[in-house]
């Protein structure tokens, strides 16, 4: 088997399971509980976010756990509009946000929020000109990701964030649910920067686990009402299984970063000088630098996204068509749509995402099914 839909979701790192483990048996007491195993369980627990803040270089009293990135992100944007709605009610985000950014931002204007929804160019992204053409008086969030996770587009993140400099009082937040791990560390330690939400399940930890960055200082209102975990912030026991492990699961991730990053832009240029040199295909991804190491989207034209997923699957090859959360609906992709990539096209988009655990021997395997699979569909294209 061959494991290419990294940017849905990762395979646990056994590491991480065996402190997973260790955990669940042994340190199974409340944190909130007065007793030496509630003590006991608070202490990994501020051991794990001190050693998540070192590993980003912020205030262990500046990161917040939660259930993955779709609440990281629902947190801030919502968080930030219940905050701040009597400075404002507008609000600047891009066009190709992921849908836990985009839905939450319709709902906002439900509630009489205004949103700007910026376009992006033809390689997927946001240009910081018009971030500033936008700001307005009552502007109180601009929520821009580090890296598309459809088409792997880095986001111009400094560029933003000078723009954003002579606006102290705006919320700056990043979706970096895609970008931990990829060599753009830089682009995420900002100053300016206010919010940063992740995804463990993406960098190897488990499911249903997350943290948030919130800068000191910044205020967000809590969604989530209760025993006033997190600093009555968050409410809601904490996983403290898959908390420690997404700490381990991280150091693991940025002890070799560089090396992966390398490794992983090797195996996407392979892939990308095989099916970039056939006519019937197009490719969305770059290969430079302002593209992430890991995402690869590509067609093979006039034949649908799923049909080449399958193809690839009987194979022994998994890869996706662009997001995991818009596949099974059959969806046209929103990035490809936002870059006016027409309908007939934008189906047929399939998805390569890889991690460190990769190989060039893997990416040698796919251009050979890759050939196989256009081959057969090029007797098609024939009729």
């Amino acid at each position: 088997m061959i494991y290419f839909d990294n940017s849905a979701t990762t395979k646990v790192a056994p590491e991480v399971l065996d402190t997973y483990k260790t955990v669940s048996e042994k340190i199974w007491g409340n944190p909130s509980s007065l007793h030496a195993l509630g003590e006991t369980a608070d202490n990994l627990l501020e051991q794990s976010r001190k050693q998540i803040a070192e590993l980003l270089g912020c205030k262990p009293h500046e990161i917040f756990f939660t259930s993955g990135g779709t609440e990281g992100d629902n947190w801030v944007i919502k968080g930030t509009a219940f905050a701040k709605r009597e400075f404002g009610k507008h609000i600047i985000t891009s066009a190709i946000e992921h849908p836990a950014v985009l839905n939450s931002m319709k709902q906002l204007e439900k509630l009489g929020f205004e949103v700007t929804y910026l376009p992006v160019d033809k390689t997927g992204r946001v240009n910081a000109e018009d971030v500033k053409a936008s700001l307005r008086s009552d502007t109180i969030l601009v929520s821009v990701m580090a890296i598309n996770n459809e088409v792997g587009s880095i986001q111009p993140l400094a560029e933003i964030a000078e723009v954003l400099q002579g606006h102290p009082n705006i919320h700056f937040h990043v979706d970096a649910v895609q970008g931990i791990g990829k060599g753009i560390g830089d682009l995420l330690s900002n100053e300016r920067i206010d919010f940063l939400t992740f995804s463990g399940h993406k960098f190897h930890a488990p499911r249903g686990i997350g943290f948030m960055y919130k800068k000191t200082g910044r205020m967000i209102e809590p969604l989530m009402a209760g025993g006033g975990q997190e600093k009555n912030q968050r409410s809601g026991t904490e996983n403290l299984p898959a908390i420690a492990g997404m700490a381990k699961a991280l150091r693991l991730l940025l002890a070799n970063e560089s090396d992966n990053v390398a490794k992983e832009r090797k195996i996407k240029q392979k892939i990308y000088d095989h099916v970039v040199a056939e006519s019937n295909v197009t490719v969305f991804s770059k290969v430079d630098q302002t593209s992430s190491p890991h995402i690869l989207c590509f067609t093979i034209d006039g034949v649908r996204g799923e049909t080449i997923v399958h193809a690839f699957e009987e194979q022994g090859i998994y890869i996706s068509t662009t997001s995991a959360c818009s596949s099974k609906k059959g969806t046209i992709s929103g990035t490809l749509n936002a870059m006016h990539v027409p309908e007939k096209i934008a189906t047929s988009a399939v998805r390569v995402s890889l991690d460190e655990n990769n190989t060039l021997e893997q990416a040698d395997e796919f251009n050979r099914v890759f050939d196989q699979i256009y081959a057969r569909f090029s007797k098609i294209f024939a009729k």
